[in-house]
């Protein structure tokens, strides 16, 4: 086993940058576990994620989705992660609405046991639920339980279309293995309470999916952000805000609000601006 670097324990600043947020009781431990295999790494302020060093580790995806989600639902008081993996994206939400409570939901076994380590070590483990199970079967969520804010990072990719990758844990955060965007939106309107927000993250080349499985579940996507990874080429992601078509203004149910596209790196290759002040709001160095 081995520690935490002395440069990632807690203190007031890191590289000239104040970190935001409370200091959880895993960054007071002057040596947390680290496994074999294993990292513990920066994710919102002082909080931290554990990972596997070669299998799925959190990305741009899951902050911008953790981000955008929280953004258009800043008082969400209950909320809901879809196939949360390792749990970054509901840790960075987490992070970010310090009063909501949590259910999160993932089929694989070494994702949830990571994810409760880490909720442990951030300080969670009261509001934060972290259930195992595929979120289509029945019993994985109660009929009746309703959310204010619903996120999710669906995989983007049916089987058999690409090549799955070295890692079976990474396989399944790519590849539809169990359920599509439709299952996430069909979830995400069964669940949500009224005038309730899902967030989500896709292809931008795959909008049309988004679409027809938005007009079935009878979600409106009310809003929607392109995603340009360098400057200059067209936007490889988007993220959907949607609300239930019930929950809206009858004018609202036919018209989607789309945004400028979201920077994430300048033509040189550096940080965008725009992205620096998005990874500020999740309390990540910029």
């Amino acid at each position: 086993m081995s520690a935490v670097p002395d440069e990632f324990r807690p203190a007031p600043a890191f590289k000239g940058w104040t970190k935001p947020g409370p200091v959880p009781p895993g960054a007071l431990n002057p040596d947390p576990v680290v496994g074999p295999g294993e990292t513990l790494d920066a994710i919102s302020g002082h909080f931290r994620l554990y990972q596997l060093r070669q299998g799925h580790r959190f990305s741009t995806d899951d902050v911008l989705t953790a981000w955008y989600g929280t953004s258009w639902c800043p008082t969400a008081a209950t909320a809901l992660d879809l196939g949360s993996g390792i749990g970054s994206v509901g840790m960075i939400a987490a992070w970010r609405l310090p009063g909501a409570r949590w259910v999160t939901i993932e089929a694989q076994a070494e994702s949830v046991a990571l994810a409760r380590r880490s909720a442990e070590y951030n300080g969670l483990t009261e509001r934060y639920e972290i259930r195992a199970g595929d979120f289509r079967e029945p019993g994985v969520l109660g009929p009746a339980e309703r959310f204010d804010l619903v996120l999710g990072s669906p995989p983007y990719f049916p089987g058999g279309t690409g090549i799955l990758g070295d890692h079976p844990q990474k396989v399944a955060c790519r590849f539809e293995l169990r359920g599509d965007v439709g299952d996430y939106c069909r979830t995400a309107a069964a669940h949500l309470a009224p005038g309730g927000w899902f967030a989500c993250v896709f292809p931008t080349l795959q909008l049309a999916r988004v679409e027809a499985a938005a007009a079935v579940a009878e979600l409106v996507i009310v809003r929607r952000r392109p995603v340009v990874l360098r400057e200059g080429d067209p936007p490889l992601l988007t993220l959907f805000g949607l609300m239930r078509a019930e929950d809206l203004p009858p004018p609202f149910r036919a018209q989607t609000w789309v945004e400028p596209p979201l920077m994430i790196r300048t033509a040189e290759g550096r940080v965008h601006p725009e992205y620096s002040a998005v990874k500020l709001a999740i309390g990540f160095p910029p």
